[in-house]
């Protein structure tokens, strides 16, 4: 709950929304304590005094009687009744919504139409042939604002009621013997809370609109009881000679409004679970850069990330996601990193070319050098630059970094076209013959394909080739083969390894399998909460691992063809990173632990070739 305030207040608009009702609310609620004259109670001998006249701070109105005191009285009531509209509203609308998107079909079809009927009428003709039917008076006027605004929550619940309703944790509450009662209460409606708490935030607002202009129209509350609409239609008969009385209630009712729409807006990033978790729907640009300390020399590798600290911070915790990495590849080499997933693989990649999302990233130390140039000092400008052109990335589903609206021809094109002035022909003709490099049949007409006309495989060739479209010199690839089934994988491993041999491409290849390490990889870097626990050439280490995690890791491995063995598993879970426990990560999880495992910081040592982060290594190096 606490957490849900924060973020609504971090919304300054919402805040000063919430600040500008709550005065409001305070007043209103105070309003029978406090020494005002009779909201009701003529004196036409007082008729039409300006604000600030001694016993009328802002004025009298037509009849004499004291504005603020019926400005007090009037918001009250109309507040009243727009939360009471809403709520009628939200709890019909959210019955008929519900109903009709989880048991669907005919009965979901004959609701929806009946809906869709009243939506066809506009709100206010509908609202005033209800109340035309009812009468005139201030119930009648709120049971018709409510039933013009059911459909609106109707179709709005309706919509996430049908997308929730095929989700597998309905079927289970089903099998499990549920009723539709039960799973209706106590699955569904928590699920589509948030959307109804934002629906009614962002409705009330209307609903007062709506219930003044029916009283303005003189509809709504009757004579001589006063509310924000009717104090207005009282008023514009004078609003030329004496424009404070219809200013008065015009003003309130803008700052009912608009204070509630503003609070509406922080409702809804209150509730978002993105913005919960710490995370802007509108991160920066590049990562934060907080980096303390001298920076390590430059190597002559191609890509070289030294002593690379990535962290998140997410309210008064600190996630250590990177701790203290140090990589590098070179020109036709490739470089696998292999660890469970949360081990750190791929905030390592991101953090390259400054794609951390911030906040709640912050990389703290260490460089990360592209030809010896410092990529965490760079200017934005000359990183996006650099972002797609000398270094880019193969992600693990294209058809999420796919536009779904655009053919994969005009994505390619648009590639080329940000990084090179080529007209749209020369780079059409370098698209088609991108889907040929990487082995697309019919590259003339797939190029006019959607994401969605392809297969999981063309589409990661797609995505390949997207990644060679400006002939990089170094390639990220971010476990591009997990969603794929065997077969494909193997095509596009090979795909990839043909491809880094002819064009002398350097590839960081993120993977959990070390079938893939083995078929395509130089060298490999195990990983284990944010830190390289071993590192060497790909054969000595799948041979002879040294860290007891890279063997426990090598023996959860299925291997075909070599008798029978047992099957390990690795005991434990990995640790949270923002409570890490002290020396080796991996204590807790080792057979081998001992006391000094626990209170000694290990480091990673070894010779050029290997390295090992461990106090009593399997294999020496």
């Amino acid at each position: 709950m606490s957490a849900s305030i924060r973020l609504l207040f971090r919304n300054r608009l919402a805040a000063a929304g919430t600040l500008i009702l709550f005065v409001v609310v305070l007043l209103t609620l105070l309003t029978p304590l406090l020494p005002l004259q009779d909201p009701d109670i003529t004196a036409t001998a007082d008729r039409f005094k300006k604000p600030f006249t001694e016993g009328h701070l802002l004025g009298t109105d037509h009849l004499g009687r004291d504005l603020l005191s019926r400005l007090l009285h009037g918001t009250r009531l109309s507040l009243a009744v727009g939360i009471a509209a809403a709520l009628i509203a939200a709890t019909i609308g959210t019955a008929i919504g519900i109903v009709a998107g989880y048991f669907g079909g005919r009965l979901d079809n004959v609701i929806m139409r009946g809906v869709d009927m009243l939506m066809a009428f506009p709100y206010i003709l509908l609202a005033l042939a209800i109340v035309a039917a009812l009468g005139p008076g201030l119930m009648n006027a709120l049971l018709a604002v409510a039933i013009v605004n059911i459909p609106f929550f109707a179709r709005n619940i309706r919509g996430v009621t049908v997308s929730l309703a095929s989700r597998e944790f309905i079927d289970a509450a089903r099998l499990s013997g549920l009723g539709h009662t039960r799973i209706i209460l106590t699955e569904l409606l928590p699920n589509v809370l948030p959307v109804i708490v934002i629906a009614i935030s962002t409705t009330v607002g209307w609903m007062i609109l709506e219930t003044a202009g029916l009283s303005f129209l003189g509809l709504g509350s009757q004579p001589p009881q006063a509310d924000l609409g009717s104090m207005l239609g009282e008023a514009r008969a004078a609003i030329i000679s004496h424009p404070h009385t219809s200013m008065v209630p015009g003003m309130m009712i803008f700052l009912i409004v608009m204070s509630i729409n503003l609070i509406g807006d922080g409702v809804r990033d209150a509730l978002d679970p993105r913005l919960r978790s710490g995370a802007l729907t509108r991160p920066r640009a590049i990562t934060l850069i907080n980096r303390d300390g001298e920076l390590p020399p430059a190597t002559d590798d191609l890509l070289a990330i030294q002593k690379l600290h990535t962290q998140f911070h997410v309210e008064k915790r600190v996630y250590r996601a990177v701790d203290d990495v140090s990589l590098s590849v070179n020109a036709g080499e490739c470089l696998g990193i292999i660890g469970e997933s949360g081990s750190g693989k791929s905030v390592t990649a991101l953090s390259v070319m400054g794609l951390v999302a911030s906040p709640p990233g912050i990389i703290c130390g260490g460089a990360v050098r592209f030809q010896g140039n410092d990529l965490l000092d760079t200017k934005y400008k000359a990183l996006r630059q650099l972002r797609g052109d000398r270094v880019a990335y193969i992600f693990q589903d294209p058809l999420a970094t796919l536009h779904p609206l655009y053919r994969v021809g005009r994505q390619l094109v648009e590639a080329i076209q940000s990084h090179h002035k080529v007209s749209h022909a020369q780079a059409h003709a370098r698209a088609i013959q991108l889907l040929k490099d990487v082995r697309l049949p019919n590259p003339e007409s797939r190029v006019d394909s959607y994401p969605h006309e392809l297969s999981g495989g063309m589409r990661q060739r797609i995505g390949i080739a997207m990644a060679l479209a400006n002939d990089p010199d170094v390639i990220i690839a971010d476990e591009p083969t997990t969603a794929l089934d065997v077969t494909v994988q193997a095509q596009i491993l090979s795909l990839l390894n043909d491809l880094r041999r002819e064009r002398g491409l350097a590839i960081i290849f993120i993977t959990h399998d070390f079938g893939v390490v083995a078929q395509l990889c130089d060298r490999v870097a195990v990983m284990y909460a944010g830190r390289i626990i071993e590192q060497g050439p790909t054969a000595s280490v799948l041979e002879t691992p040294s860290h007891p995690y890279s063997k426990q890791l090598i023996g959860c491995v299925p291997m075909l063809g070599a008798g029978q063995r047992t099957l390990q598993a690795i005991p434990g879970l990995p640790p949270v990173l923002d409570n890490l426990p002290g020396g080796c990560a991996f204590a807790p999880r080792c057979k081998k632990a001992q006391n000094s495992c626990h209170a000694v910081e290990v480091t990673l040592n070894g010779d050029g070739q290997r390295a090992v982060r461990c106090l009593y290594p399997e294999v020496a190096v």
